[in-house]
């Protein structure tokens, strides 16, 4: 059921993602925020591009050894992996336009406190140290691209012609991109499957709700690999269980925000005291977006619409039909991985 109702925007978000990917270059981006200390600029840019947890740092590198501050790198840092294109989609199809909405206001507040509290009390340091470090920056590299090496292809040059350009955007978004998440999609749809079934309805909320809960859910999202796609229907579950609206947007923002490979690229590339702001910052302001969203839904009355599958002869088609597109390629991306065919990147 929900592998379904999600099948037909996670379709259009991933064409959609492979568009962006073609159209707004690296290089771009890396000069833009490269001339720029503004954390909203880095946050808005960062909101709807098609980047995992994993695949944002080599780019979030590159922004910070183009002349980007610490706070703007950072910021992106936040921005990209809590929401995008593809995420955003998935969030409509499986818990509503509320939702939907929420989510990506709330990945750019987060990216903007993140960013705030690192230009306020980071550690400084001005263009000729920066420029010094560079060579140091050579050193911290193996363990930055180690972390890196484990999920992300080697760029390759870009695609010149408008044929490459199409074709390049479907390879990146229905093969790299899908790759990224299609594993932990998957257990997200099979745990959601298993709390509906045999979970009793509201079984969590005896644990507490309000900011207790969501600390808890900050415990659980923090320590895992998940980027944002996936984390929506694992969300989807967690609210099947008992969960509130705000307690779920907590696990959806901490979750692809934080964790091991970012961590560790955030304490060699920005330091110490900016990795404890960074956690600072991602929790903070998650925990207290998630709190608006409960109160709101509480003072507005509003109802999750989580997906029921209630559509039209013509639209349930449409549906199945998507579905079955979305498991054969994900069926093709597996046995690419697991059989160990050589994977051409377009990025």
């Amino acid at each position: 059921m929900l592998f379904t109702e999600s099948a037909p925007f996670l379709l259009a978000g991933m064409f959609i993602a492979g568009a962006i990917n073609q159209l707004v270059p690296k290089k771009w981006i890396e000069s833009t925020l490269g001339k720029s200390n503004s954390v909203v600029t880095a946050a808005f840019i960062g909101a709807p591009l098609p980047l995992c947890s994993c695949s944002v740092i080599p780019v979030a590198m590159g922004i910070r050894r183009s002349g980007a501050s610490k706070a703007s790198t950072a910021s992106f840092l936040v921005s990209t992996p809590e929401t995008g294109v593809d995420s955003i989609g998935v969030t409509y199809a499986l818990m509503g336009p509320l939702m939907a909405i929420a989510r990506p206001i709330s990945a750019i507040l987060s990216a903007i406190m993140a960013g705030s509290l690192i230009a306020l009390f980071g550690s400084k340091i001005n263009k000729n140290q920066i420029n010094n470090s560079k060579s140091a920056d050579t050193q911290n590299n193996d363990t930055s691209e180690k972390a890196i090496s484990s999920c992300c292809h080697k760029k390759t040059a870009k695609p010149k012609s408008l044929f490459d350009k199409v074709k390049a955007s479907f390879v990146f978004g229905y093969g790299q991109l899908l790759r990224d998440f299609m594993v932990w999609f998957l257990i997200g749809i099979f745990f959601a499957a298993v709390v509906t079934t045999f979970v009793p309805e509201n079984f969590l909320t005896q644990y507490g709700q309000g900011v207790f809960a969501m600390l808890v859910i900050v415990l659980i999202s923090v320590p895992m690999y998940i980027c944002a796609t996936a984390s929506t229907p694992l969300a989807v579950g967690l609210l099947l269980s008992g969960i509130t609206p705000g307690a779920a947007l907590v696990f959806m923002l901490t979750g692809p925000a934080t964790n091991i490979a970012t961590l560790m690229v955030i304490k060699n590339e920005l330091g110490k005291r900016e990795l404890a702001l960074y956690l600072i910052a991602v929790v903070v302001s998650a925990v207290s977006c998630g709190l608006l969203l409960d109160y709101l839904f509480d003072v507005f009355q509003w109802k999750l619409q989580l997906t029921h599958g209630d559509h039209s002869d013509m639209v349930g088609a449409l549906y199945q039909a998507s579905a079955i597109i979305l498991a054969g390629l994900i069926l093709f991306q597996l046995q690419k991985r697991y059989l160990k065919i050589p994977y051409k990147s377009t990025h």
